[in-house]
């Protein structure tokens, strides 16, 4: 890979404007392997690099694909109106780079939530056309009989929707407690498919997009960037 200005990199990295990125460099705020680097005009290799600013490391990456733990009482937009932006949890780099996530998960539902800033890669994982499966772990107000596990398999009719829609697959994994794997994408379709068998849903978290599922050691709240192992799960 060709160097590059050590200016253009942090604008990339979203750091800021050209201009921002120069000033962030020649006030010392950038070091490489130890050293401040005070030239914005240095020629950097991007790849493997790793920069710290203002004593943090950052990894450069050419595109931004990471996942974050969702957790209730956030909306997955850039101008809320009743609850915090989920883009709060994210640092400011992240936003500054243009992160968007890849579909909306509502403000009281958790769990597994994707960023990146790759256009075509939000388009392929978020599209309905592409069918990509999303499993969420729904707690139901009562119990689910087998009869309504049976009915969300074979498909309900929906509100507004010319044909049944059902279930890619449904496990019991509690009285009150069901795995539920959609691929259509429909607005509140959990929630929708459990009222149409008779019942509500109390919780709903989202464990699994694809092949790639919600690791038990990010915290929820928190955030990190995907691996190429992620990435070939999710894609599977």
């Amino acid at each position: 890979m060709p160097t590059v200005p050590l200016e253009r990199i942090l604008h990339s990295q979203g750091f800021g404007s050209r201009k921002e990125c120069r000033a962030l460099i020649r006030h010392g705020r950038v070091a490489i392997a130890g050293e401040v680097v005070d030239d914005p005009f240095r020629e950097v290799d991007p790849q493997g690099l790793v920069f710290s600013f203002d004593g943090k490391d950052w990894a450069y990456h050419a595109k931004a694909y990471l996942m974050l733990n969702k957790p209730a009482g956030y909306e997955c937009s850039h101008q809320p109106k009743h609850h915090a932006s989920v883009y709060a949890l994210l640092p400011p780099p992240l936003n500054g780079r243009g992160v968007q996530s890849l579909g909306r998960l509502d403000e009281d539902t958790t769990g597994l939530l994707l960023f990146s800033d790759d256009g075509q890669f939000i388009h392929a994982i978020s599209s309905g056309k592409r069918k990509v499966a999303k499993t969420y772990r729904v707690t139901a107000k009562h119990p689910l009989a087998d009869e309504a596990i049976a009915r969300l398999l074979a498909g309900v009719q929906l509100d507004d929707e010319p044909a049944p829609i059902a279930a890619a697959g449904c496990e019991r994994v509690g009285e009150r407690e069901i795995l539920l794997t959609v691929t259509e994408g429909k607005y509140h379709q959990v929630k929708r498919m459990v009222a149409a068998v008779g019942n509500r849903v109390e919780a709903l978290c989202r464990v699994a997009v694809g092949g790639l599922t919600l690791p038990a050691d990010l915290a929820v709240g928190d955030w990190r960037w995907l691996s190429d192992d992620d990435l070939a799960r999710l894609r599977a």
